[in-house]
């Protein structure tokens, strides 16, 4: 009969003969290596490096980034309104004043009921080419390679994604509509700007924006 003998690992039988348990695979013989044994674990990084992530480069910005507070926005936002103003202002002249101009003050327009309907038509169109213009005006620029309007550039400032990247006409439009969220309610939505870490209006949060400075 075969001698045994037994694995102090796993306590497995085995033949007396044999150099590895059978079943763990764990070294009989001293100093030898065991089959199937798990491979060495990978070098711990050396004191003071940490591992990057793959996704690394599109961590957030690093605290203490600059950014663009409450009132140097307000001066930009009002530089940008003058400059829609004036660009809209002869046009608005042109199909709104104009008809004013033409009939609207005129006796005929008095004797017939014209002059509110010419006031209503020259301020509505003066109001829709504000807003049109205002919206192209602000998503062009802040898509465009200068990724700040006019007001901001003055000041040194950019509008960026969370990652500071330039943001698309997509997100600069849905941007600039989300101003009129900000507006509700007391302008809280501008005031947040003040109190919020990174300086994010409710718009730039909403839009997944930042104005970087």
């Amino acid at each position: 009969m075969n001698a045994t003998m037994f694995c102090n690992k796993c306590g497995a039988q085995n033949d007396a003969s044999a150099q590895f348990c059978n079943r763990c695979g764990t070294s009989f013989a001293p100093g030898a290596p065991a089959t199937g044994a798990p491979a060495p674990a990978p070098a711990a990084p050396a004191p003071g490096y940490a591992a990057q992530p793959a996704y690394a480069h599109a961590a957030y910005p690093v605290a203490g980034a600059g950014y663009a507070g409450f009132w140097i926005r307000v001066i930009a936002f009002l530089i940008d309104a003058l400059v829609v103003r004036i660009v809209v202002a002869p046009i608005g002249a042109m199909f709104g004043l104009g008809g004013l101009a033409i009939g609207g003050f005129g006796s005929h327009a008095s004797r017939h009921g014209l002059g509110l309907p010419y006031l209503i038509f020259g301020s509505g169109v003066i109001g829709i080419l504000v807003l049109g213009a205002s919206w192209l005006y602000e998503a062009f620029m802040l898509s465009s390679p200068c990724q700040a309007t006019l007001g901001k550039m003055i000041f040194g400032m950019k509008v960026t994604d969370l990652y500071g990247n330039r943001i698309d006409f997509v997100r600069a439009t849905g941007r600039h509509f989300a101003k009129w969220l900000s507006g509700l309610m007391l302008c809280i939505g501008y005031i947040m700007i003040g109190f919020t870490e990174r300086k994010q209006g409710l718009h730039d949060i909403v839009a997944g924006t930042l104005v970087r400075r």
